[in-house]
């Protein structure tokens, strides 16, 4: 079944508003993307969002990442301030005060050290604070200039990307402050919900560098740890995917082989059997001899087209998509089937809101973003709110909200694991013939319990419970609906043809539970001819742009190798949460469909937003980018002692000059502004590579910092944990588990200021609650014999 009405946009080609947060008012003062974006999302519900600027207005208004010449507001800032309101005004201001005394939430970007979010939360305890910078409020690197791209180095996303013989590349199309928006949705959609409740609103603090810390390092510092830790690499910490994304006759065309099945598939699929019970079929053979492994690949590749090669790996069910970029990602047919691109009252089109929702309430166009200042004096008073029932509590937002956890991989559990850090109870829901696939990619085959080695697996799934069923038994269908009944929430992310099977329709589960928030996560929705087909993360960043934009020119187009699955988890959780606020004000469940695909697509919108107002096409610049120039990574002395700079403004390339020592090649009156500085990029660069050579790392970074220029060392994500300012946030906090010992494992990239510690418990050991959680249900320690005999339930995968 597909939901039939759109949390954010409507089948009829445009976008529009919901109903569901109504009578909730936001005050942002947030500028760039990560604040408006969440915004984005809540106006999209029906929040009442109020955009307070000072009198030059938000930077966004006037960018365009491809030069385009405009008038009015830009096509970005029309996309994420769309139904919201606007007016001009500063803090301390007697009106902008009487606003944010008077709303429910507020989301903030001012500078750290300003104190300013902190004040608000003091000041006015019903209140939430969203505040939102690069290193947090606090630790030693908050008063470090800085940008999207160093803030990426400093957490170790760069380092971890690329091939071992070219320079670490960095995530393109500003991903990381998407990404962010993205994390901050749940946070501050459940802190506003207790806030209505109970009164006790919050402060957030949310850092851009420890939401890529967790998305898009895949977990390296915890693999390094579980291996004995230690600093003494014998390889570097990049690698790339192979197959990742291949050349086709007309084109590239993406794949992932995440499992030995997909492997197979596709070895078949290059006519090259003799390739399966090979060295080769080791994802790590294939990455160390790359060369070698293209070799093979390529020819075969080469001589077909995009379509044919898409029809050759969906056949074998191999997960596989054309490389879009902005423009030619509108042609998708499955895009067009669903309706996914809508025309935002500017005229130009973007992606819809990545959920449908059955039950969203009234429905009404978006309006307009507000032209600067548009609403000021205008805005009606209201009184300060009122919970419908103070109580002094101290409970994380989700409390007692029982979540049953229906997936497996990477986003569906982080969705869910969101949900548990929040406080939800998670009962995660697996069986010992398919246990979760994450458990399959540890490192510890042939011992004793290797599927508990997976870093992955470990690091993504802790505060949940799990409960191993067979559904293909009769026994085992029978209690998984016996939790249906007794569940919240219930969360899956599997293939719709595998939900089916097992009789999981909207119709059923709301007919045994009226109160449930069913969400479903399909890789590409409900409905359109690539509803069956597999895909995965890697799969997202090749269909819908974001791969286009990362990869160095002389290469190709590369994967960003993480942030997908996140944000796909973090919509599907702001989505579930959403299903939660409908039922709280109807009493009823809702139907949720919330597809990986799309979320991808609405951090990737800038590239279609430029495409469809402007007719421009982004592109992938290497370490370059619309943001700064110049900006790269520079060898200095030593192994792998990268420099990561960026020059966002012309007064820090004034900085860099005088760092430099005002050589001639950079003292130049051209480069005194940044269409200059563009045009002599090349010319920079090798001055810039002559003086890193002779640089210490540690001691160019402080000298650029100190003199006001963005920089940072690219730090190596296996050992992310010794990153000074995550150590002093607390993002990694230390955790016993049961087979795999004690190791620091990352939170969340937030800080609630109620929260000291958000990993109450480790990720669970296959089975591990499973008499627990049976006898919650009433069933008798005879019948849980039973069903361990029969092999229902079970601690070990089948087989072994």
């Amino acid at each position: 079944m597909t939901a039939g009405n759109n949390g954010g946009s409507a089948s009829n080609g445009i976008h529009t508003q919901a109903s569901i947060l109504d009578g909730i008012r936001v005050v942002d003062f947030s500028t760039g993307v990560p604040g408006p974006y969440v915004t984005k999302l809540l106006a999209d519900a029906g929040a009442d969002v109020i955009k307070v600027e000072g009198p030059v207005g938000d930077p966004v208004r006037r960018w365009s990442a491809t030069r385009a010449e405009f008038e009015g507001d830009s096509a970005l800032f029309q996309l994420l301030n769309a139904s919201k309101r606007g007016v001009v005004g500063e803090p301390g201001d007697p009106e902008i005060e009487e606003l944010v005394a008077t709303a429910d939430a507020v989301v903030e970007s001012f500078p750290a050290g300003s104190g300013l979010g902190q004040a608000w939360a003091e000041r006015h305890p019903h209140l939430v604070v969203l505040s939102v910078t690069h290193y947090g409020q606090d630790g030693p690197l908050v008063s470090h200039p800085s940008t999207e791209y160093t803030v990426q180095a400093q957490c170790g996303a760069i380092a971890c990307r690329g091939r071992p013989d070219q320079p670490p590349i960095h995530a393109g199309g500003g991903i990381a402050e998407w990404t962010a928006g993205a994390y901050a949705g749940p946070a501050i959609l459940s802190a506003l919900l207790r806030a209505r409740r109970t009164g006790r609103g919050e402060h957030i603090d949310l850092a851009v560098a420890d939401v890529m810390g967790i998305a898009a390092t895949t977990f390296s510092d915890l693999a390094n740890s579980m291996r004995g830790g230690g600093s003494d690499f014998d390889r570097v910490a990049r690698s790339v995917e192979a197959p990742s994304i291949e050349p086709a006759l007309d084109g590239w065309v993406g794949f992932n082989t995440n499992t030995a099945l997909q492997y197979q598939g596709f070895v078949l699929m290059i006519e090259r059997p003799d390739l399966i019970d090979t060295e080769w079929s080791q994802i790590g053979e294939r990455a160390g001899r790359l060369d070698e492994w293209n070799a093979m690949v390529h020819p075969w590749t080469s001589r077909h087209t995009v379509a044919e090669i898409i029809k050759a790996a969906s056949d074998l069910r191999v997960p596989v998509a054309e490389v879009n970029d902005g423009r030619s990602v509108l042609d998708n047919e499955q895009f067009a089937a669903r309706g996914v691109f809508v025309r935002n009252p500017g005229g130009f089109l973007q992606p819809r809101s990545p959920y449908l929702m059955d039950g969203g309430g009234e429905r009404r166009p978006a309006t307009p973003a507000p032209r600067l200042g548009e609403h000021t004096g205008t805005i009606e008073a209201r009184p300060r709110p009122e919970p419908s029932a103070a109580d002094g509590s101290h409970d994380l937002p989700l409390a007692r909200v029982k979540v049953l956890d229906l997936t497996s991989w990477w986003a569906g559990p982080s969705a869910t694991g969101t949900l548990a850090m929040l406080g939800a109870d998670v009962i995660h829901i697996e069986s010992t013939g398919h246990p979760d696939g994450m458990r399959m990619t540890g490192f510890m085959f042939g011992t004793e319990d290797w599927w508990e080695w997976s870093s992955m697996f470990v690091a993504i799934n802790p505060n949940k419970r799990d409960l191993t069923l067979d559904l293909d038994t009769e026994a085992g269908m029978d209690l998984l609906w016996r939790l249906i009944e007794e569940a919240d929430v219930i969360i899956e992310n599997f293939s719709p043809r595998v939900v089916e099977k097992w009789g999981l329709s909207w119709e059923a589960v709301s007919a045994r539970n009226p109160r449930a928030v069913f969400t479903r996560m399909p890789a590409f929705g409900l409905s359109g001819p690539w509803r069956d087909r597999v895909g995965f993360a890697q799969t997202m960043e090749q269909l819908t742009g974001m791969a286009w934009v990362t990869g160095h020119l002389y290469d190709q187009p590369r994967i960003m190798r993480g942030p997908c699955d996140p944000i796909a988890g973090m919509h599907g959780a702001y989505a579930a949460i959403l299903g939660l606020a409908v039922r709280e004000r109807t009493g009823q469940g809702v139907f949720v469909e919330s597809t990986m695909v799309e979320a991808a697509l609405n951090c990737s919108a800038e590239q279609i937003v430029e495409y469809t107002a402007y007719g421009n096409v982004m592109e992938r610049a290497g370490n370059r980018s619309p943001y700064a120039a110049p900006q790269g990574l520079y060898p200095c002395r030593g192994h792998e002692q990268w420099l990561a700079l960026a020059v966002a403004t012309d007064e820090q390339w004034q900085a860099l000059v005088e760092v430099l020592g005002s050589p001639e090649w950079a003292d130049r009156p051209e480069y005194a502004t940044d269409a200059g500085r563009r045009e002599g990029h090349d010319a920079i660069d090798e001055g810039l590579y002559a003086w890193a050579a002779e640089q210490d790392l540690d001691d160019a970074v402080a000298r650029l910092v100190d003199a006001g220029v963005p920089a940072a060392p690219a730090w190596d994500p296996r050992l992310q944990n010794e990153n000074p300012q995550h150590a002093h946030r607390g993002l990694f906090e230390m955790v016993e588990h049961p087979a795999v010992g004690t190791h620091p494992m990352p939170g969340m990239p937030y800080r609630f200021a109620s929260v000291d510690r958000w990993i109450t418990s480790p990720s669970p050991t296959l089975g591990q609650h499973n008499h627990e959680i049976l006898a919650e249900l009433g069933v008798s320690a005879d019948k849980i014999a039973a069903l361990e005999a029969d092999g229902v339930i079970g601690t070990r995968p089948k087989g072994l």
